[in-house]
Order: structure tokens, then sequence, then C-alpha cells
């Protein structure tokens, strides 16, 4: 009766599990099935769908080469997009957005993380952070 259920298509050898990930920014994770032998790139890409089908902001795109898996028990680096999602090991991930341009922002094209802020002076930017972390405290 079970194997009349399965799809005929399917190989009952595949191995599946279920997947959560992060994106960040993001209200909270996506959960989906995949395949053991699924290459992260197609993961991403599943990620990306599932996710503009439930209409989450921030509005993501669907651009799949754009994006980064990473698994925090795995280190720091980025999964290959050419990996196996199975070989791993981990069933938690973290969907981020790949920086642009690495120079670009580093020193966010030369003028630095302050180039928003209104500049009238040298002493504008220490002014402006002393008056918004300003705590008065007064006795009784």
């Amino acid at each position: 009766m079970l194997l009349s259920k399965q799809k005929k298509n399917q190989n009952p050898n595949v191995r599946r599990f279920l997947i959560s990930i992060n994106v960040l920014g993001s209200a909270g994770p996506l959960r989906f099935v995949v395949n053991e032998e699924e290459l992260v790139a197609a993961v991403i890409e599943t990620a990306l769908k599932s996710y503009a089908r439930e209409g989450r902001l921030p509005l993501l795109g669907t651009d799949n080469a754009g994006f980064s898996l990473y698994c925090p028990h795995l280190g720091p680096d980025a999964l290959s997009p050419w990996d196996t999602i199975g070989s791993h090991g981990a069933r938690n991930f973290t969907l981020c957005k790949k920086a642009e341009n690495a120079k670009e922002t580093a020193v966010d094209n030369g003028r630095g993380p302050t180039a928003g802020l209104p500049r009238r002076g040298s002493g504008t930017l220490r002014s402006w952070l002393n008056r918004s972390l300003n705590l008065k405290i007064y006795s009784h």
C-alpha cells in the first residue's frame, strides 16, 4: 500500500530531510524538504522562490547567484554552490546576500561610514553622538 502512494519517478533510495534556512532581515526561517543529493545552488533557488511565494519582506529577488548559504556549525565560509546539501550533515543554514563589490562595501565609495550624516564642521558627528547618547540622571 505504501508503494502505491509513492510517485513512480521517485527513487526510494534517495534520502530526504527537513532543512531550516534563516534569511537575514526576515522574521522567521524557511522550512522545506530536500533530497540529500541536491546541490546547494538548487537549495538557494528553492529558498528564494519559497520566500517570494510567501510574500516575505525584505524583497530579495530571484537571482540565486547573488546569495550565499552558510552553516553556522561548519565555520564562517559560505558553502560551495556545487556541493550537495547532504554532504555537510547539517540541517540549519543561513541565507545571506553576497557583497556586490568587496572594495565598495569596505570603504563605501571612498566616503566612509558617515557619508549620509550632515557635516557642518569637524565636531558635528561628535556633538550628534553626545546629544543622542546623553543620559541625564536626576537625583531626588
